[in-house]
């Protein structure tokens, strides 16, 4: 009789085990159900966010100028090649449009300081009003960083340092105002007459040249030692409080033994595109380059090694007899 009680009680137990356990199953398997839904609605409303971000045509896209062709097949919808001593135009397209022209910018900008003889040495501090509220672009230089005009100018020239080259109009005697009259002034000077600033920086589509001015422009600053030992700096490290900060050439042909590049500068806005222009030696040759509006990212570093190309093939200076 006890045999059998223990077996009925031992039976009851093990079938409120089961109902126990089938019951927790039923109430969990809802649960996962509803999470999966949710990460799958959660992945559509983010593919459908990201499919939704506007791609902001350029300038010269807006006007036609990719459709230009040329005899190398360029990425930049504008080019223009000179012999520097000579002003022979070895190619040229689309020269004559007037663009946006980004961090080209920042030559004017060191020009316009160089030329001022300001003391190299004198502390600026990057306070909020150099903060770009244009793009929206970061900056490792926080508000508060203080750095000397000199490592201010070699930062916007080399690294093209936002916060950098806006610190450099904000200070200069005058302020911003004038520092930007200057800037057109100058350009006015050089006989740029296609070309109008509004800030330091080149964050603005509202900074405009053409081809032919911005090597009018390259042509100038290459007569001044400071821009062309800046512009063609590998890297340089600033000391920033406690913190060592490392920066590099934001154009990577200044590292490449193939090319003697004397002046550079880069430039890149959605409403630009990438852009670069140059001083260099090819086949024996001063050249000025200028390429706007290049379509990728790294297309106007191949333009300029076909025009690199082109010219040792075709354009060399041939040895005196």
């Amino acid at each position: 009789m006890k045999r059998l009680l223990i077996a009925t009680s031992l039976g009851l137990l093990t079938s409120l085990c089961t109902m126990h356990v089938q019951a927790s199953t039923n109430q969990k398997k809802p649960t996962v159900q509803k999470t999966k839904a949710s990460v799958i609605k959660t992945h559509v409303r983010q593919s459908k966010a990201f499919k939704a971000a506007p791609v902001i045509p350029s300038f010269g896209q807006k006007a036609g100028l990719h459709a230009t062709s040329d005899m190398l097949d360029l990425k930049s919808s504008v080019a223009y090649v000179i012999d520097q001593d000579t002003h022979e135009v070895l190619l040229s397209k689309n020269d004559q449009a007037v663009l946006p022209i980004a961090s080209i910018t920042k030559l004017m900008t060191g020009l316009i300081i160089s030329e001022a003889k300001l003391p190299m040495d004198e502390s600026i501090t990057i306070t909020q009003d150099d903060v770009d509220t244009e793009k929206g672009s970061s900056s490792r230089l926080r508000v508060g960083a203080t750095l000397t005009r000199g490592e201010l100018l070699h930062l916007a020239l080399m690294a093209s340092e936002n916060r950098a080259a806006h610190a450099l109009g904000r200070t200069y005697p005058g302020g911003m105002s004038t520092f930007v009259g200057l800037m057109n002034g100058k350009a006015a000077q050089l006989g740029m007459r296609d070309t109008r600033y509004i800030e330091p920086t080149g964050l603005s589509s509202q900074n405009q040249s053409s081809a032919k001015d911005l090597a009018t422009l390259v042509g100038n600053a290459y007569h001044d030692a400071t821009l062309r030992e800046l512009s063609t700096s590998p890297s340089h490290s600033v000391e920033v409080g406690n913190r060592t900060l490392q920066y590099n050439t934001t154009n990577r042909l200044v590292k490449n033994p193939n090319w003697e590049i004397g002046l550079q500068k880069t430039g890149y806005i959605s409403e630009a595109g990438q852009c670069l222009v140059m001083q260099a030696k090819v086949a024996g040759r001063k050249l000025i380059m200028v390429f706007l509006d290049s379509a990728g990212k790294l297309s106007r570093i191949g333009d300029a090694e076909r025009v690199r190309k082109w010219v040792e093939t075709n354009h060399a200076t041939r040895p005196q007899t």
